[in-house]
């Protein structure tokens, strides 16, 4: 009864263990999403730089998984190169050390000294726990909940550990546990156990976690001798469930990078099982070294200084390890791919909500810059048809459907990992975007056809339909290049001069319906161009709409007022009540109104 007693407590803790890890690490990537990015989109081709970057950023989100999936999402993303994620892959597995030195602190005996008690995880445990409950439940502010999430999973995974203990302590001395540690004993079987159950428990930090936890037990009996090939049979595991999954369905080189992190974890292991084996044979650092029990700390020490050393003496060869990787992974025969940008977006990214949020928005601007492209060439037919012209815009259109429709799933997708209220509000602003974006698109093909009809009715536009034409196309091409530009930068000074210029549009569109009335009643203009001059003022109209609506989406992420109703702020606005707001729309009707008057 008490082993079976002791099983659960053992799985019981294992389950805070694990969890206490995840709600961690979530809260420490959603608190860093930010500058992780920055930081990885820094990486030169320098591999120290890189290692450097893996390893520092491993150290802040605690999982080397992490590192190594959101890296293969960004080289689909065109953000890495393979020379770049190879480089950061061989830091990752230095930086997850970090989370076993964090361990260690469970091995701490306080004693008298008030210094080694504030270290002391019967403390830090249970003050993480409160700390982060009064952050998550009573303090309401933008960051109290990721905060409050590492918080409260440092305190958990502690509790675990104390449980995890526990139920270790009756385990041992029984048969099973003996058998257990006799099988230990062979190097190569200590590798396999390891390397199995890193790829059962998905975590390699977890799993070295269990192993100091184990090891920390009086009279477990593990030695150095049987925990340093546990070790390294963790990290070969991790490269399992790691590369090997994120390169399935992935590019060539998100492959390759898995490839070699598999490639850099296996030649890591066989060079120290080779010398460890022969410093063992030499009872190199003497015969005691290899036979005595090991606490949780010598575990986390070997663990970092086999990554470090196995780092440093692969890094010269990295050049290396890109060649071989390569050679697996070849190329297919290369197709012309348009617009690449479009295709970035990678359901690998939701690791990192941040990030994922962060290219979404640079492959939505890219759309909507293809978009605005577009509309261009649809303004420049109604000049004068042109088949080849036509054509681009068509195959483009497609291509700005079929992302539309990939950036829904994904951001549909990518809503149910987002948790801090910035993100929450970048991703509102991205879901209303790309539609916005998308029929931009879609007034351009509009135009198409209209310049189309105008070829096959043998339709002509007056001198001054011409040049009103041409005139109210700047205006609109000019709001779509403002428009993409501060949404791509994330310009909210430059969002609130759209406004302004969409109104000055809306005040040409009326002035040019009215001029064109006349001019079809008086028979100046035929029929069939007067339709078309009509139908054309209507997209170009539409697509400033939809200009407008993409600025407030963007004003309001930092407005309450303007998020909760989006009307009432265009209605405030379009009062005059803003002295910038006036004086811009000013400005934008001396540009073009008074232009519109001069034309005869």
């Amino acid at each position: 009864m008490d082993i079976f007693r002791a099983i659960i407590q053992l799985l019981g803790g294992l389950a805070m263990f694990l969890y206490g890890i995840e709600v961690m690490g979530d809260g420490l990537k959603n608190s860093s999403g930010a500058a992780l990015k920055r930081v990885l989109e820094k990486v030169t081709g320098n591999v120290l730089v890189g290692v450097l970057t893996g390893t520092l950023v491993t150290a802040v989100i605690q999982s080397s998984t992490a590192t190594i999936v959101l890296t293969v999402a960004l080289i689909g993303a065109g953000v890495l190169n393979l020379k770049q994620a190879v480089s950061i892959v061989m830091g990752a597995n230095i930086g997850t050390t970090v989370t076993a030195q964090i361990i260690r602190l469970s091995s701490i005996e306080a004693g008298d000294s008030l210094v080694l008690m504030l270290f002391d995880t019967d403390t830090l445990a249970p003050v993480a726990l409160i700390v982060g409950i009064i952050l998550l439940m009573f303090v309401k502010t933008k960051s109290s909940k990721t905060i409050g999430d590492i918080f409260v999973g440092f305190g958990v995974l502690f509790v675990g550990l104390s449980l995890m203990t526990d139920g270790v302590k009756p385990l041992i001395g029984t048969a099973a546990f003996v058998s257990f540690v006799k099988f230990l004993q062979n190097p190569l079987m200590g590798i396999l156990f390891g390397l199995v159950l890193t790829v059962i428990v998905q975590s390699s930090s977890a799993t070295v976690g269990m192993l100091q936890t184990v090891a920390s037990v009086p009279g477990s009996g593990i030695t150095f001798a049987m925990a340093y090939p546990v070790i390294m049979g963790i990290n070969l595991g991790t490269c399992v469930t790691t590369a090997m999954v994120c390169s399935i369905g992935a590019s060539k080189d998100a492959k390759r990078t898995g490839i070699v992190h598999i490639a850099f974890n296996t030649i890591g292991t066989i060079l120290f099982l080779i010398v460890m084996t022969v410093l063992q044979k030499l009872a190199v650092f003497g015969v005691d070294f290899w036979i005595r029990s090991v606490d949780s700390g010598n575990i986390a020490n070997f663990q970092t200084i086999f990554n470090l050393v196995t780092a440093i003496a692969l890094i010269p060869f990295a050049d290396v390890l890109v060649k071989l990787s390569m050679l697996l992974v070849r190329d297919d025969k290369p197709e012309p791919d348009r617009h690449p940008e479009l295709h970035t977006l990678d359901e690998k990214l939701y690791i990192s909500p941040a990030v994922a949020i962060s290219e979404a928005v640079k492959a939505a601007a890219a759309m909507g810059n293809m978009a605005r492209i577009n509309f261009e060439k649809g303004c420049r037919l109604l000049e004068g048809y042109d088949p080849v012209i036509a054509k681009e815009v068509d195959q483009d259109e497609n291509l700005i459907d079929q992302f539309t429709d990939n950036t829904d799933r994904f951001l549909i997708g990518l809503s149910k990992n987002v948790e801090t209220e910035w993100d929450d509000r970048q991703l509102d602003m991205l879901i209303q975007t790309v539609p916005n974006f998308e029929r931009v698109g879609d007034y351009a093909t509009n135009l198409v056809e209209l310049s189309e009809q105008m070829q096959r009715e043998n339709a002509v536009f007056t001198e001054t339909a011409k040049k009103e034409l041409a005139l109210i196309c700047k205006a609109v091409n000019e709001i779509l290049q403002v428009t993409v530009d501060a949404f791509a930068k994330g310009d909210n000074e430059a969002a609130k001069a759209i406004e302004p210029l969409e109104e000055t549009i809306d005040d040409m569109v009326m002035i040019l319906r009215d001029r064109h009335t006349k001019r079809l009643k008086s028979g100046a203009c035929s029929v069939n161009a007067g339709l078309v001059f009509m139908e054309a003022l209507t997209y170009l109209e539409r697509a400033s709409d939809q200009c407008s609506s993409i600025a407030v989406m963007m004003l309001a992420r930092n407005n309450e007022n303007i998020l909760q109703n989006h009307y009432d702020y265009l209605r405030e606005v379009h009062a005059g009540n803003d002295t910038d707001y006036r004086s811009e729309k000013e400005r934008r009707r001396r540009q073009y109104i008074q232009q519109l008057k001069e034309i005869q």
